[in-house]
């Protein structure tokens, strides 16, 4: 246990100058002792919602980064975390209100600071295009590693090895992604549909793009780094770590409107997941636990469920998290009886 927390000394580091930013965050803008502990009691709530949300996130970013090169693994855990603090927590809701309510950035910044109910408002009215491209982009990930014929450890045998089965149809994965959309988006009311389908499509293409690049970049005649996942496999990841970040961003909104007390919780959070994909990498982790992979790809897949499903309905966060959890426990809970029929 000693040895597990090294890896999270970074992360309890962040975490106190986080707690304290936000306490000082509250007193500035409220202007007392209960003003303060309410924004630091909120911070830490978001930690927490941003951890139970990313498990599964570090997971799939461990078993990618044992393809990298030690260099590009470096990048990822320093370039790829500044990105996903800022970029995710920071830059992309500015961005999304920016486009919405057509502002400049600087615009957004002053909405953000000023006026963070106008600000957290546009933000809600660009839920359905957030849930339709990240529900798209996350079920093509899981899709893709259960349709895969080259996969060879199956967990729930009925289930995985009918999709394996099915890997000589091409395109299976989209199919299924596209009937998916057509179902939730044609409950939609019709004013709502061109933005749904829309956003989807944007979705697929996206991953269909990191995909081929991907590929291009392994293949041979690519550079050493490259042939050994480098750039595509970092791209991929910062990706899929944005599609991860959707819904915690979005729903962080829920517990505070102000956004820089939502960047300081969610890059807590963030620290955490990188600390537990260095951890997972090192230790070989997944290597020990042969089911822990299936449980965060099928987390994956209830997660982009759950991101349609709210197109329609509000899913609070606090029930996202716990059911990625639950489903990881539960792989974890298997990987172990299974070592120990092994032995």
């Amino acid at each position: 246990m000693g040895t597990a927390m090294i890896y999270f000394r970074w992360a309890f580091a962040v975490t106190a100058l986080g707690l304290a930013g936000t306490f000082w965050l509250g007193w500035r803008y409220e202007g007392d002792l209960g003003g303060a502990l309410s924004f630091l009691l909120v911070g830490a709530v978001l930690a927490v919602l941003e951890i139970s949300l990313s498990f599964d996130n570090a997971i799939v970013n461990a078993n990618k980064l044992k393809t990298m090169s030690p260099v590009w693994q470096r990048r990822f855990l320093t370039w790829g975390i500044l990105i996903a603090v800022f970029g995710m927590r920071i830059v992309f809701p500015l961005a999304v209100v920016a486009v919405a309510a057509r502002i400049g950035p600087v615009e957004a910044v002053r909405l953000a600071a000023t006026e963070p109910q106008d600000y957290a408002r546009i933000m809600a009215e660009s839920h359905l295009s957030i849930a339709a491209f990240g529900g798209t982009f996350l079920m093509l990930v899981s899709l893709a590693f259960f349709i895969d014929a080259d996969k060879d450890v199956d967990w729930i045998h009925r289930i995985e090895t009918r999709f394996r089965s099915m890997s000589v149809v091409p395109g299976l994965a989209y199919g299924l992604v596209l009937v998916t959309v057509l179902v939730f988006g044609g409950l939609l009311p019709a004013h709502e549909r061109t933005t749904f389908f829309a956003a989807a499509l944007l979705g697929a293409l996206v991953f269909l793009a990191v995909e081929t690049l991907n590929r291009v970049l392994e293949a041979k005649g690519a550079t050493r780094a490259a042939a050994q996942g480098g750039a595509g496999a970092f791209l991929y990841l910062e990706v899929l770590d944005a599609s991860f970040s959707f819904d915690g961003v979005i729903g962080a909104f829920a517990l505070t409107q102000n956004l820089f007390l939502i960047a300081i919780g969610l890059g807590i959070g963030a620290m955490y997941v990188r600390s537990m994909t260095i951890m997972l990498v090192e230790r070989r982790t997944l290597n020990q636990f042969r089911f822990l992979e299936h449980g965060a790809f099928y987390s994956i897949l209830a997660l982009s469920l759950v991101m349609f499903a709210q197109s329609h309905v509000h899913v609070p966060e606090v029930v996202t998290g716990l059911l990625g959890a639950a489903i990881i426990a539960i792989s974890l809970a298997a990987s172990i009886r299974f070592n120990r029929q092994a032995a």
